[in-house]
C-alpha cells in the first residue's frame, strides 16, 4: 500500500509539470466534438481499428453486467499499454455515453441524469432540458442554444459562453448572476444591459451609459430591430475576460478560484493547472490536466477527462463517482480499479478481472513497479491508442496550430476527407445569403420566420451543411432572433477564440 502511495505522488508531480500544449495534444485530443453516422447509429467513434465494437446506449447498459467476462490476466511479457489496448479493442463500448434518465436526446454525447430534449450537444447533465448545439450545460438549466459553459439555474441563453445563475442572455460572454443581457461581456449582477462590458450591479445601460428605464426600453426596441447586425456586433465583442474573485490565477474566465494556472472556464477550484470546463457548485481542489469535469468530491484528480464525483483518480476517462481509479474508461460507481473498461458497481478489478482486496493491491503494485522501470508510470494514453480524429476534438478547437506532420508523427488520427452529409435528392439546398428570404418583420416589428425553412438544407460560407430543427425555430421565433448563418460546430468554436 505504501509503495502505491509513493508512486501516486510521482504521478501527481509529473502531472503538475505537464505543459499546456502537451495537455492539449494528449488529453483534449480524446474529447470528440463531432458525431458520425455508422450503421444507422450516431456515434462519437469512426475508425473501427482503433475502437472495436460499439453498442447503442440502451444495448450497452444491458451488457454492463457482462463486461467482466472480457477480463484478462495481466501479461508481464507485453508492454503495459498493449495489455490495455487488447482489452479496449475486445470490450464493447457505447456509441454515445448516456447515463439513465435520458429523454429525447439520442443525438447528444455524454448526457447524464435527468436530461430531456437535447440535440447535438456535448456534456449535458443534472436536470437540464431543451439544449441545442451547446457544450457543458449542467445543473438545472433550460432553453440553451449555441452556447458553452452554462450552469447553475440559468435559462434562455443564446449564443453565449460562461453564463452562471443568469437568464435571458443573448450574444454575450462571461455573465454572472445577471439577466436580460445582450451583446455584452464581463457582467456581474447586472440587468437590462446592451453592448456593455465590465460592469457590476448596473441596470438599464447601453454601451456602459446608464439611462432611465423608459428611455432605455425605447432605445432597446430600436437596437433589437437590427437583427441583421447581431452577428457582426457579436464578432466585435471584446474577448478579454475578468478574473472573478480568483487570486493567483491565470487565463480565461476563472471564477471564485485560487492558484489556477492555465484555466479556461474554471469554477470554484483551489490549486490546479491546465483546466478546461472544470469545477462545481461546492468547489473542488487539487486538479491537474483535467477536462470537462467537476462534481462534489471531485478532488485530487490528475490527467482526467469527463470525471464526476471522484477522488484520487489518474489517467482515466469518463469516471462517475467513487475513488482510486487508474487508467480506466467509463466506470460508474467503481473503486480500486486499474486498467478497466465499462464496469459498473465494481471494486478491486484489474483489466476487468476481479481480485480480492489483497490480491488487487499486490498485483497493482507489481504493475506500477514495471511501469516505473519502463519510465511510463505517469504517461497518459499515447497517440496510437487515441480512437478519435485529432482535428475533430476539443484539442483542435482550443489550438488549431498543430500541423498534420506534428500529430501524425505521434500516431494520432487526422481526418482528411469531409464528413459525408446525407442530403436527400429532393431537398433544396440554400446558402446563408438566402436566409433573409425566409425571415421578415411584421407591421408590429415582430420577427417572423417562414416555417418552410425547416424543409431546407443550409450551406454556410465554409461549405458546411446544417438544418434548422423545430425546437430551434420555435426559440428563434419566440425571442425575435435571426436564423444562424454558420454551422453549429463553428458556433461552438467561437467560444475558444480568445484573441
Amino acid at each position: 500500500m505504501q509503495d502505491i502511495k509513493m508512486r501516486e505522488e510521482k504521478m501527481q508531480q509529473k502531472a503538475k509539470d505537464m505543459s499546456f500544449r502537451e495537455y492539449i495534444s494528449t488529453i483534449a485530443s480524446r474529447f470528440p466534438l463531432n458525431l458520425y453516422k455508422k450503421n444507422g447509429k450516431m456515434t462519437m467513434y469512426d475508425v473501427e481499428a482503433r475502437h472495436g465494437a460499439v453498442l447503442s446506449p440502451v444495448e450497452f447498459e444491458k451488457e454492463r453486467d457482462n463486461l467482466e467476462n472480457y477480463g484478462q490476466i495481466y501479461d508481464f511479457s507485453k508492454p503495459f499499454f498493449q495489455n490495455y489496448q487488447n482489452l479496449f479493442l475486445r470490450t464493447p463500448k457505447t456509441t454515445l455515453i448516456h447515463v439513465p434518465e435520458i429523454q429525447n436526446s439520442d443525438f447528444t454525447a455524454s448526457a447524464w441524469r435527468w436530461i430531456k430534449n437535447c440535440y447535438l450537444s456535448f456534456i449535458v447533465c443534472l436536470d437540464v432540458q431543451n439544449i441545442l448545439y451547446s457544450l457543458h450545460v449542467k445543473q438545472n438549466c433550460t432553453d440553451v442554444l449555441n452556447s458553452v459553459m452554462v450552469r447553475d439555474n440559468s435559462t434562455t441563453i443564446y449564443w453565449s459562453s460562461g453564463v452562471l445563475q443568469s437568464y435571458n442572455v443573448f450574444y454575450s460572454r462571461y455573465i454572472y448572476h445577471s439577466n436580460n443581457i445582450w451583446l455584452s461581456t464581463n457582467m456581474i449582477g447586472c440587468a437590462e444591459c446592451i453592448k456593455c462590458s465590465n460592469l457590476q450591479n448596473q441596470s438599464y445601460c447601453i454601451e456602459n451609459i446608464p439611462y432611465s428605464k423608459e428611455e432605455y426600453l425605447l432605445r432597446k426596441t430600436e437596437i433589437l430591430k437590427e437583427k441583421e447586425s447581431f452577428l457582426s456586433w457579436f464578432m466585435l465583442l471584446d474577448k478579454t475576460w475578468a478574473m472573478m474573485n480568483s487570486p493567483d490565477s491565470t487565463w480565461s474566465y476563472v471564477i471564485n478560484s485560487e492558484n489556477i494556472r492555465e484555466g479556461y472556464y474554471t469554477y470554484q477550484v483551489k490549486n490546479g493547472k491546465n483546466l478546461i470546463l472544470f469545477g462545481s457548485q461546492n468547489g473542488n481542489k487539487e486538479a491537474y490536466n483535467v477536462l470537462v469535469s467537476g462534481a462534489p468530491n471531485n478532488d485530487f484528480v490528475y490527467n482526467m477527462i469527463n470525471s464526476w464525483g471522484n477522488n484520487n483518480t489518474y489517467n482515466s476517462e469518463v469516471i462517475l463517482w467513487w475513488e482510486n481509479i487508474y487508467y480506466s474508461y467509463y466506470l460508474e460507481n467503481c473503486s480500486y480499479c486499474l486498467w478497466c473498461i465499462g464496469l459498473k458497481n465494481k471494486q478491486f478489478y484489474i483489466l476487468n478481472k476481479q481480485y480480492t482486496k489483497e490480491e488487487r493491491f499486490e498485483l497493482a503494485n507489481k504493475i506500477f513497479e514495471q511501469m516505473e522501470k519502463d519510465w511510463i508510470l505517469w504517461q497518459f494514453f499515447p497517440g496510437q491508442m487515441n480512437p478519435f480524429y485529432f482535428n475533430d476534438t476539443l484539442a483542435y478547437l482550443v489550438d488549431d496550430s498543430f500541423t498534420k506532420e506534428e500529430i501524425t508523427k505521434q500516431w494520432y488520427l487526422r481526418r482528411e476527407e469531409e464528413i459525408k452529409v446525407d442530403i436527400p435528392q429532393w431537398i433544396d439546398v440554400i446558402s446563408t445569403k438566402d436566409l433573409w428570404n425566409y425571415q421578415r418583420f411584421t407591421f408590429s416589428w415582430e420577427r417572423e420566420i417562414n416555417p418552410e425553412i425547416l424543409k431546407k438544407v443550409i450551406k454556410d460560407e465554409k461549405w458546411n451543411y446544417y438544418r434548422i430543427v423545430p425546437m430551434e425555430l420555435e426559440f428563434l421565433q419566440k425571442h425575435g432572433l435571426p436564423l444562424p448563418e454558420i454551422h453549429w460546430l463553428e458556433r461552438i468554436k467561437l467560444w475558444f477564440k480568445f484573441k
